[in-house]
């Protein structure tokens, strides 16, 4: 009878031992303590219940604390392994929860083993702690949708394990650290909507994605490395010719719009392995670029040159974009068939070629469009004049340019 209490003894404490770890390994003390000082400085929006589990006398705290992933390290000292924090995610990011309020505490460099920090969308304000440029292990920093200002600390540009970088849609100024972009483990580095300035520096990191938009940066396109397959820069005031993008035979993303670019379009980049290119609204001149051979664009293409000063004739080459926006330019002469035969097939489910001097479209006598393609020829020399109900407001209710605007085309002159 003693043996088998003893026997039950024996295969309880196996039990506990295997179900709860943490009888035998603890959370580190650094790491608890800085915990809750990050808690001091955080707040729970309304519809939110992030915190409510940081508890100081949690028996587990890598269990019960929300947001918290831990792992095993052997200890310095010659006491048993602890458990140090890994990853820590602020928030939950899920669409019913309020998010935080409140600021990011210089603790957060205490957590030595972190190897993510995630902030989910808030109302977090203040500066980016400088002290996260000692997390060696850092590999990726996602602190974004939150009201974090002051400038990007330098400290950043020394984490040699740093793989993303994502501090979009804060409140963000000064220039972008040039160390940042040499960094050799970053590969994503998102800094979208915020008020960053001055110019770009050179990027010689293999960078795979790279979108800066929505922010105040000045002067003409760095050096950019031809690992880039993602590169966003619109509504910035950029300027000058777009020579460095002739290399970046990688990209499948390429957004450069609302700023003034200048000069011809590279015949680089119409192919159909960078299905978005969007261009529009610079002061982009010359004619749209014919390269040689076949460009088989294919499903969600889009391609927008359109309020440049892009002029000449049309030639097919972008017959096969599902999206095409051509419009607000100063291109001329008889719409090639090949565009008009891709909207019947329902290849083109876009064609925007307003405010230009088209003076054809080549459509078959007695038939329709099939389905409900946006196509808009308003405001060309076209005759007669071909309206169509899927105009844009912004095309104005004038088909037809003025006479004498066409009329001058035959000598050579362009009214924009």
């Amino acid at each position: 009878m003693a043996v088998t209490h003893h026997l039950q003894l024996l295969l309880l404490l196996l039990f506990f031992s295997i179900v709860h770890p943490s009888h035998q390994q603890r959370m580190s003390t650094v790491d608890l303590s800085a915990l809750i000082a990050i808690k001091s400085r955080l707040g729970d929006l309304p519809r939110s219940k992030f915190l409510s589990s940081w508890t100081p006398g949690s028996p587990d705290p890598c269990s019960t604390f929300t947001g918290v992933t831990c792992a095993v390290q052997e200890s310095p000292s010659t006491g048993p392994p602890l458990l140090r924090v890994t990853s820590l995610s602020l928030g939950t990011g899920l669409a019913d929860s309020g998010g935080l309020i409140g600021s990011l505490s210089p603790a957060l460099a205490s957590l030595s083993a972190l190897t993510q920090l995630i902030l989910y969308p808030g109302i977090v304000s203040g500066p980016i702690p400088p002290q996260l440029g000692s997390l060696k292990s850092l590999r990726v920093i996602s602190l974004t949708n939150n009201r974090l200002t002051g400038p990007i600390p330098y400290s950043l540009a020394t984490l040699p394990n740093l793989h993303t970088l994502d501090l979009s849609h804060n409140l963000l100024s000064g220039s972008l650290p040039p160390a940042l972009t040499k960094l050799p483990n970053l590969k994503v580095l998102v800094l979208a909507s915020n008020r960053l300035s001055s110019q770009l520096p050179p990027v010689s990191t293999h960078l795979l994605h790279l979108d800066l938009n929505q922010n105040g940066f000045s002067g003409p396109l760095p050096f950019l490395p031809p690992s880039l397959r993602y590169f966003s820069i619109s509504h910035n005031h950029l300027s000058g010719s777009l020579d460095r993008l002739h290399f970046l035979s990688e990209l499948v993303y390429l957004d450069l719009s609302m700023n003034q670019f200048a000069g011809p379009v590279p015949d680089s980049l119409i192919r159909c392995t960078l299905p978005t290119l969007l261009l529009q609204r610079n002061n982009l001149s010359g004619g749209i670029p014919t390269p040689s051979g076949a460009v088989h664009y294919g499903e969600g293409s889009m391609v927008d040159l359109s309020h440049n000063f892009l002029s000449g004739e049309l030639s097919p080459v972008l017959a096969a974009v599902e999206m095409l926006f051509l419009n607000n330019n100063r291109l001329l002469g008889i719409v090639p068939a090949e565009y008009v035969d891709s909207v019947y097939r329902g290849t083109i489910k876009t064609l925007y070629l307003q405010h230009n001097y088209f003076t054809g479209f080549p459509l078959r006598p007695g038939s329709l469009f099939p389905g409900s393609p946006a196509v808009c020829l308003s405001y060309n020399c076209v005759l007669p004049p071909i309206g169509l109900a899927t105009c844009p407001l912004s095309a104005g209710v004038q088909l037809l340019r003025p006479a004498y605007q066409c009329h001058n085309l035959k000598n050579g002159s362009i009214y924009h």
